[in-house]
């Protein structure tokens, strides 16, 4: 059962995530350059974010992080799109700059509380950097020859303490910001909400959590280009994940599915 104003989550298989996938492509062809244009952004800020932190090394592991913690933020505009496109009308960039100026009021202290875990993190892998990095890197062949030859097991407890505060986020994070935009609710019911989404299903949202984390590191290995489709593709489907779990008709839709 659950919590007293907690909305019913119904149990989903893991293949449902290929349901979501291909409903975020789908969102995405339909969408057309407004989506794009999310993962056009995404594309610019991380190639900023990398040219920041090749000055000092120190920040880029966290930086890169913090990126993660507050991307599912910036994919209010694609929720917007997915939602006009699920009432059968066609999709405007204006939609989306709509979704935020509705949803500010209720999306604003989360977003605080986002960008506040992202910056906090780069400040504490800056400090790990710094009390135990001896080594002189210079470049980022350098980098990876030490984290992963001469000191994995400092690089292997960075990323297990980044793991945990990104699962943490992922569970608070994965319905809360489309609800916050559907629906009039606080963010610590929306919060409150996702967290329980994600006990009542959590090896599906594990596996799709761990997808979102590939999906991130191909886009990272192919110098961010990667983004400007994988990005809004994910937005889309969060979407469409939100619909299953939270949605008001999500118990026929996953039925109907399954």
């Amino acid at each position: 059962m659950p919590a007293v104003g907690l909305p019913a989550v119904p149990r989903i298989p893991p293949s449902r995530i290929i349901h979501w996938l291909r409903l975020g492509w789908r969102d995405f062809r339909a969408a057309g350059w407004p989506s794009m244009l999310h993962g056009l952004l995404v594309f610019i800020v991380s190639i900023l974010i990398l040219q920041i932190a090749l000055f000092y090394w120190p920040v880029l592991p966290g930086a890169v992080s913090g990126f993660v913690l507050v991307g599912p933020m910036m994919a209010t505009g694609l929720y917007a799109l997915s939602r006009r496109l699920e009432a059968g009308k066609v999709p405007k960039l204006e939609d989306a700059i709509a979704a935020w100026r509705t949803g500010s009021r209720r999306l604003l202290p989360f977003g605080i509380l986002l960008v506040l875990s992202g910056a906090a993190w780069v400040v504490v892998s800056a400090v790990l950097f710094y009390f135990f990095v001896q080594a002189q890197i210079t470049e980022p062949l350098s980098f990876l020859r030490y984290v992963l030859v001469q000191n994995f097991t400092h690089f292997l407890l960075w990323t297990v303490l980044g793991g945990l505060g990104a699962a943490l986020i992922f569970g608070l994070s994965v319905v809360s910001i489309p609800m916050m935009l559907e629906r009039d609710v606080d963010t610590r019911t929306a919060m409150m909400a996702s967290m329980h989404a994600v006990g009542e299903n959590p090896l599906t949202m594990a596996l799709w959590a761990l997808f979102i984390v590939l999906a991130t590191g191909l886009s990272v290995a192919t110098m961010m280009l990667g983004f400007i489709v994988l990005y809004p593709v994910m937005g889309h489907a969060s979407w469409h994940v939100y619909r299953d779990l939270i949605g008001d008709d999500a118990s026929d839709q996953v039925r109907s599915a399954v």
